[in-house]
């Protein structure tokens, strides 16, 4: 998985974006070497995730401005949750290579 600090990255999180930027790389040359034996492959960024890294890089007001960027009426990071759903299925053979930003509208 890929994160917002991705492409918005900030201080005190350099390896960590880094470490997200290889990934995303990554799935770009594993979609061109794998897409000829029929294996698709991508990466998700749920975007903001009630973690405690999240919690220890940004005040209460922070989190409470991510929250009012989401175009859902409930931040999922608001909510506690840590799951995120994708949708796949037998049709979704066509997309590979990408990195699926999922994050409720905040980039």
């Amino acid at each position: 998985m890929c994160r917002r600090s991705t492409p918005c990255s900030t201080a005190r999180i350099g390896l960590y974006a880094a470490s997200k930027g290889a990934i995303e790389q990554f799935t770009v040359v594993a979609a061109h070497e794998l897409g000829p034996r029929g294996i698709t492959v991508n990466t998700v960024s749920p975007g903001a995730t009630d973690t405690d890294m999240l919690r220890s890089l940004n005040s209460p007001e922070e989190l409470d401005a991510m929250a009012t960027m989401s175009h859902f009426a409930e931040w999922p990071a608001r909510r506690g949750r840590r799951r995120h759903r994708v949708p796949a299925g037998p049709d979704g053979g066509w997309m590979t290579g990408q990195n699926l930003r999922a994050g409720g509208g905040i980039r």
